[in-house]
């Protein structure tokens, strides 16, 4: 079973208001030993780029009459790689010169800021990414994101986070690849999520930069998809978004964790398991267990919430993640969910009839635990709906309930459990069977006015090949027909 296509979490949040870096920092007194500039210079003797071409360059600008607004091309990118290059030289030289004197190097750390600022301009020309990447800067740049100044490493991810941003790489394929393929070769992932660990969502800066950071992954895997796998491999990511979904009290940036490991989940087999065996099927279930009795009370929580029900989902592909949420007691939760009546209601249908898929041992739980009331109740059409909600929303519940139907009659073939479901059909005058047979006719009417429409636009000489016209059929209701009908 694969998730509902008409909510997906490849499509783009909106971005909170850009982050704004604080005044200059307060000289930090963390020191530098010499193996960190050991691995980005080699003891000093050999910088990325030779800086003696910036004073060639600053002097052909003079003669040039340039020093207004600079036009973004070859010429000023190397201008600013020399420039941001020579400050981060300064600044290491700096504190290993006075380790334990932050004054005498605070100046070089606030002109590096400054030059990480002004690396910002580069989003505006994406078609620039292969030559940043030629000029070997982007070691250096990644190389901050452990610089022992956390306000420096915040300036890193958000600069990261333009760069990537997916306005700025629409259209420009090939250079959102080099840029992503370097970011990931020199260890980008790694150093983010390092990062992450040592920002508090207590201080106003590094919680935007938290964001940034997630916001940052998002893009990563937006133009490389192999990235949800390596981040989750190489990393310790799904433990930071484990610790931060389990915080009861509700924000912004515990809604975009519940997001990111929603995108984690979505299409990863790996990441399912992953989680699965870090006990993330009880975590999601202590997280949405929050509001089985309550609402969301924004729309942004409301998110939140869905987001942890897809992610519930999708960890429910695994059988092994089956059998945990078995053992957590996720189909009496789900039960409780859909007796109250609130907004997870409908979320808890769709996880059970993803737990429920080729998986009997939830079948006999369900059966066992009291469930075929609540089910069939909501079969019959006694669903909970709100004014903003609109008739797909109960179509969609319809769909999801039939398929659970389906899946309790092939996951319990004999015994009392079967003598109990076959039962519901004989209540009240045979009323389910009604019920089953109307719905039968609505998707047998809606699947052949689709073929008789599809044959239409056939004769209007439209083309349309056979793989085309057969899912514009199962998205009318054959699916359902097929699958989950006859299954009955």
């Amino acid at each position: 079973m694969e998730l509902d296509s008409r909510r997906t979490h490849n499509v783009k949040r909106r971005r909170e208001a850009s982050y704004s870096p604080p005044p200059p920092p307060p000289p930090s007194s963390a020191t530098t030993d010499d193996s960190n500039y050991n691995h980005y210079h080699g003891n000093g003797k050999d910088a990325h780029v030779d800086l003696s071409l910036l004073e060639a360059l600053e002097k052909s600008q003079r003669e040039s009459g340039g020093g207004g607004g600079e036009l973004l091309d070859l010429r000023t990118l190397k201008k600013l790689v020399l420039s941001f290059e020579r400050r981060y030289k300064e600044n290491i030289e700096a504190r290993l010169k006075y380790p334990d004197q932050p004054e005498r190097f605070a100046d070089s750390e606030v002109e590096l800021h400054q030059e990480l600022e002004k690396l910002k301009i580069l989003a505006g020309g994406p078609e620039l990414y292969p030559d940043l990447v030629n000029l070997n800067a982007i070691p250096s740049i990644i190389g901050l994101l452990s610089h022992e100044n956390t306000d420096i490493a915040v300036d890193v991810v958000q600069l990261l986070q333009d760069l990537t941003d997916e306005d700025v790489l629409d259209e420009n394929d090939e250079p959102a690849r080099v840029l992503v393929d370097a970011l990931v070769d020199n260890n980008v992932l790694e150093l983010l999520i390092q990062n992450i660990q040592r920002l508090s969502d207590t201080d106003p800066d590094e919680m935007a930069a938290i964001y940034s950071t997630l916001a940052t992954v998002e893009n990563l895997i937006e133009v490389k998809p192999a990235v949800a796998d390596l981040v989750c491999e190489r990393t310790k990511l799904l433990r930071w978004l484990v610790g931060k979904i389990k915080i009861r009290d509700f924000d912004s940036n515990k809604q975009y964790a519940s997001e990111i490991l929603a995108i984690l989940l979505q299409n990863s087999t790996a990441n399912q398991k992953r989680f699965g065996q870090m006990n993330g099927v009880d975590v999601l279930l202590q997280a949405v267990a929050m509001y089985k009795s309550k609402d969301p009370k924004t729309s942004d929580e409301e998110e939140m919430l869905e987001n942890l029900f897809d992610s519930l989902c999708c960890l429910l592909m695994p059988l092994e993640n089956k059998e945990r949420f078995v053992k957590a007691e996720g189909v009496e939760l789900m039960i409780i969910i859909m007796k109250q009546k609130k907004s997870a209601y409908a979320s808890a249908i769709r996880v059970l009839d993803f737990a429920m898929t080729n998986y009997p041992p939830v079948c006999e739980r369900f059966v066992d635990v009291l469930g075929l009331k609540t089910a069939f109740a909501a079969f019959m059409g006694k669903i909970p709906m709100s004014k903003n909600k609109k008739e797909r929303y109960q179509e969609e519940l319809e769909e999801r309930l039939v398929s659970m139907i389906a899946s309790l009659f092939g996951g319990i073939l004999r015994g009392s459990r079967r003598e109990r479901l076959l039962s519901k059909f004989v209540e009240n005058e045979c009323e389910k069977i009604d019920r089953l047979m109307e719905l039968y006719v609505r998707y047998s009417d809606r699947v052949k006015a689709e073929t008789e429409r599809l044959e239409q636009l056939e004769l209007d000489d439209l083309e349309m090949d056979e793989e085309e016209k057969y899912n514009r059929r199962l998205e009318s209701g054959l699916y359902t027909l097929q699958v989950r009908f006859f299954s009955c």
